[in-house]
């Protein structure tokens, strides 16, 4: 089938890629010209394990890369992969949807019909205004030249190579028969597990152990799914986090009581991992949408809004371990492991460690902090931050008060500790583990004052 992704961000890049693997070809549309040039060369547009090569596959024989929109017009299906960031009244901004949705309207051909699936997170109603938009902008009637389903997507940043080939389910809002079997079409190899041959496949994706549950419901319903699965993830590390504060006071061990829970089968061990709290680009954006829109309609979800408050503290309550050690802050030197919201991506959007950093800059700390990819985005997203950024983990490390680890890349974890202990600044030096990663026992014998989250 012929398939155009508008967008070349984290979605867009990963879901086009995996449909032209799976024997579609594909074209990416993006208004960045160097997100274009990447992917003509075969390079990926962002840092995602497994994307690169994948690419490398498909392009030039079936993935291509355009800045124009002139592809829809022979297109199977068009997929809406576009940012929805959040508002000043914290609501999904749809500015990037509406102008796709105009542009593929000047696009639609009359001879043919097209399904436009919208996999960018957006509000409940998000369909119908597109549908509506094209309607006006082509003169074509929705049902007849064309249809607009919801498809949410449900990639994890880090590992969506690996999501994109095994769904745990895949999510189809439309009461179009028609539409559904175009969408069924595309899907086909995934949904019956056939990757053998598949070009640039990861490891990590195959072999196929079940396959994806299709779950056909109504466009209001799929919207809403997405918001209200990550709602309850971000509700769940809340509640794990707020486990271990308690472990803390109590002296019990967070790591023990989440493996005991996690064994209950009605609760299940994801997303039970303590940590400095949930951030990044999805978690903070959806909770507050969702929050907003549930205001909006006067059905507040208190649940969420207790989970959004208590993640809040919890980044702050990271801090205050920090300066409970050091006492007074001004002058302190504090060196910094990880800006990303976690490990395996470049994504520094909203992150824990923006929101830490700039307390213990306000509190008068000297702030050394190395990434191995999500420095450049940090400093974009945070140019006011006096960070001093390292170049090598020892940098950050070398002549520091105390030292976070923020984020648990393999290469943080793997580091040289004993070397590390003796290039702080202090002789018995301290180190705060916010994801309880490191070997404290090691730590504590190679001379650091290890602290975990609700570790005893």
């Amino acid at each position: 089938m012929n398939v155009v992704c508008i967008g070349a961000g984290y979605v867009g890049s990963v879901t086009a890629a995996a449909f032209a693997a799976i024997g579609h070809t594909v074209t990416i549309v993006d208004v960045d010209p160097v997100k274009v040039e990447a992917i003509r060369r075969g390079e990926s547009p962002i840092f995602e394990p497994g994307l690169q090569e994948l690419i490398r596959a498909v392009s030039g024989s079936r993935l291509f890369a355009e800045d124009d929109y002139r592809r829809a017009e022979d297109a199977d299906a068009v997929f809406i992969c576009v940012g929805t960031p959040s508002g000043a009244d914290h609501t999904a901004d749809l500015t990037y949807v509406k102008e796709a949705a105009l542009r593929i309207g000047e696009r639609l051909n009359a001879g043919r019909y097209t399904v436009i699936a919208i996999k960018s997170t957006v509000p409940v109603g998000t369909s119908e205004l597109v549908a509506a938009m094209l309607e006006e902008v082509s003169g074509l009637r929705r049902g007849r030249e064309f249809e607009v389903v919801s498809n949410p997507e449900f990639l994890r940043e880090g590992y969506a190579v690996a999501d994109v080939f095994r769904p745990d389910r895949i999510v189809i809002g439309t009461a179009s028969d028609r539409a559904e079997a175009v969408m069924r079409t595309l899907y086909e190899p995934l949904l019956a597990g056939r990757l053998d041959g598949v070009p640039g496949l990861p490891a990590s994706a195959a072999p196929v152990t079940k396959t994806p549950v299709w779950h056909r419901t109504d466009p209001a319903s799929s919207e809403l799914i997405k918001y209200a699965s990550n709602a309850f993830l971000a509700v769940k590390i809340s509640y794990i986090n707020e486990i271990a504060r308690l472990c803390d006071a109590l002296g019990a061990n967070v790591k023990e009581v989440a493996a005991g829970m996690g064994l209950d089968e009605r609760i299940g061990s994801k997303f039970l991992q303590a940590s400095s709290g949930w951030s990044g680009s999805c978690f903070p954006k959806d909770t507050a949408e969702l929050l907003a829109t549930s205001r909006k309609y006067g059905s507040e979800l208190k649940l969420v809004a207790a989970a959004v408050e208590a993640n809040a503290d919890m980044h702050l309550y990271c801090v205050r371990k920090v300066q409970a050690r050091l006492k007074a802050m001004p002058g302190r030197r504090i060196g910094v492991l990880g800006l990303t919201f976690k490990a395996n991506t470049d994504d520094a959007r909203q992150t824990q460690a923006s929101v830490i950093l700039r307390r213990l800059a306000a509190m008068g700390c000297r702030i050394q902090a190395h990434d191995p990819q999500g420095m450049p985005m940090f400093r974009k997203m945070n140019p006011d931050l006096p960070v001093q950024y390292a170049g090598h983990p020892m940098e950050a490390v070398k002549g520091a008060d105390a030292l976070i680890l923020l984020t648990d890349w393999a290469s943080y974890l793997e580091m040289d500790w004993r070397h590390a202990a003796k290039a702080m600044r202090s002789k018995r030096p301290y180190v705060l583990d916010t994801r309880n990663a490191l070997p404290g026992a090691k730590l504590r014998e190679w001379g650091w004052d290890y602290e975990g989250l609700g570790i005893p």
